[in-house]
């Protein structure tokens, strides 16, 4: 997906992913930007989960960055979309643009990665996503990540976005439910610890 679309999409707080079966699905934009209530618990109760420096996945506009650095955990928010990484470093959030795959700071000695808000699915690849996640933390250390609890197994599809008019190319998503989590957390050198489920939403730590 190109910037201009994100950006599009974060400035107009409205965006579409459209899947190659027909399927149209609203995107969360006012969770992102940190105006819906209801995801501020959730994102309490995650936070309440990181006891040492944590790197965000695919943060965003950084809400959670900005929670745990308020709670005096050392964070840093990865995004690849410009204006996400601007708006995170506009709230004081520490954020870098780059590609989650790429090399990163502090890799392998974080204390926490985590993937929220579907970003499970980057690139089209679970398994190799949360390899990569696995990577980044030291051995002790937890990959928290939100599932989908409307769905069994691993759903893999082609979508594109669609704000304002505009609709970018199509590109490989995934989803994966929580009955899934555990085959995945084995391949990627993890164990599940323990779940969280509120407001219909469903996180899991995995332990490295």
């Amino acid at each position: 997906m190109t910037a201009a679309l994100w950006d599009a999409v974060l400035a107009g707080r409205h965006g579409e992913l459209h899947t190659t079966d027909g399927g149209v699905r609203r995107l969360p934009v006012a969770r992102w930007l940190g105006h819906d209530r209801s995801d501020h618990r959730l994102i309490a109760a995650v936070a309440g989960w990181c006891q040492g420096p944590t790197v965000d996945l695919g943060c965003g506009p950084g809400r959670m960055v900005d929670v745990l650095l308020r709670r005096g955990i050392p964070a840093l928010g990865v995004d690849d979309s410009p204006h996400a990484v601007r708006l995170a470093r506009d709230r004081g959030a520490a954020a870098v643009r780059r590609d989650v795959f790429a090399a990163l700071p502090g890799e392998g000695r974080w204390s926490h990665a985590i993937l929220l808000d579907g970003n499970i699915g980057i690139g089209g690849d679970p398994a190799r996503l949360l390899r990569r996640a696995s990577a980044l933390v030291e051995p002790g250390g937890t990959v928290i990540v939100e599932v989908d609890p409307a769905i069994h197994g691993i759903v893999t599809e082609g979508v594109r976005v669609r704000s304002t008019g505009a609709v970018s190319d199509w590109f490989p998503w995934a989803r994966v439910g929580f009955d899934a989590i555990a085959a995945l957390s084995t391949q990627a050198g993890l164990v599940p610890r323990r779940r969280l489920v509120l407001g219909g939403r469903t996180c899991v730590e995995l332990l490295r």
